[in-house]
């Protein structure tokens, strides 16, 4: 009798605090589209074109907002990189890599007078921060502080193919009917979030998706290829959403390399092993 009384108590226990424990609205968003990427796989490679376009977007476009600290000028010209080429032995010494670097102003401190100053940079410079500080970057975006990019192609689930879909032509929509947005919001089907709060239809049919301060960035011809490429935005946003992608994982390539290399060794291994067990017990009984 104390039992069933006791699986009783835990019973109405369970449902009572199902009843006092507030609703928690999912996070629904669409799942970000497929892309093929050259990176793909255990031998996908970067396509270098492909990086440098991708470069030239966020250069362009991206920077103006986003900064991306971690990432330093001299990286572009590292193997798998938008700049390499295999006859400068030093990323510091290609001259595509000082020509791109030399295009920015960095922050520095004059050694004789203490003063701040701004110089060219050089390859060992990290890409600069567009702001002073995230009260600058608040000031500027609505409130908002705009990512730093460094890593944010493996921060984000779904990578690449999330940064693609966000800023696509498939990502920003009109806001349904019933969706109230403040100033400075935007409506993105690809863009985690809970939009029960400002949705005044029917509480069954909440839009997927959620709300973004950043403005639709890309469109058609918002950059000028240098390879001749056609520069629509669905391009550009592939473009871009690659480059990051190799700013977040710039070795990639090698790795996939020594780890190929690795394997291959311990086939061969495995096989001088087995070819020796052969020749020392061939005569041994088992």
């Amino acid at each position: 009798m104390l039992r069933k009384v006791t699986v009783w108590a835990a019973a109405l226990g369970v449902l009572g605090a199902l009843a006092v424990t507030p609703v928690i609205a999912a996070t629904t968003h669409e799942e970000p589209a497929k892309v093929h990427w050259s990176f793909e796989g255990p031998f996908g490679t970067f396509d270098q074109q492909q990086l440098q376009r991708g470069l030239k977007v966020y250069r362009e476009v991206c920077s103006a907002c986003h900064s991306m600290n971690l990432v330093s000028f001299q990286a572009l010209g590292d193997p798998g990189g938008p700049f390499f080429e295999a006859k400068y032995k030093k990323s510091s010494e290609n001259p595509y890599v000082k020509a791109f670097a030399k295009d920015f102003q960095i922050d520095d401190v004059d050694t004789d007078t203490g003063d701040k100053i701004k110089r060219p940079g050089t390859p060992a410079d990290h890409f600069p921060a567009p702001f002073a500080n995230e009260y600058a970057a608040k000031a500027s975006n609505g409130g908002a502080i705009p990512p730093d990019m460094s890593l944010l192609a493996k921060a984000r689930e779904g990578g690449p193919a999330y940064i693609y879909s966000i800023v696509s032509a498939e990502g920003y929509k009109a806001p349904p009917a019933g969706l109230t947005l403040t100033p400075g919001q935007h409506y993105n089907i690809y863009m985690p979030g809970d939009l029960s709060g400002a949705w005044t239809g029917d509480p069954n049919k909440v839009p997927i998706g959620g709300v973004i301060a950043m403005p639709p960035p890309l469109a058609d011809n918002k950059v000028t290829y240098d390879d001749g490429t056609k520069a629509t935005q669905d391009q550009e946003a592939k473009d871009v959403a690659a480059f990051l992608y190799w700013a977040a994982e710039p070795k990639q390539d090698q790795r996939k390399q020594i780890g190929l290399a690795v394997m291959i060794y311990l086939l061969v291994f495995t096989g001088l092993l087995y070819a020796v067990y052969r020749k020392v017990w061939k005569n041994e009984s088992h």
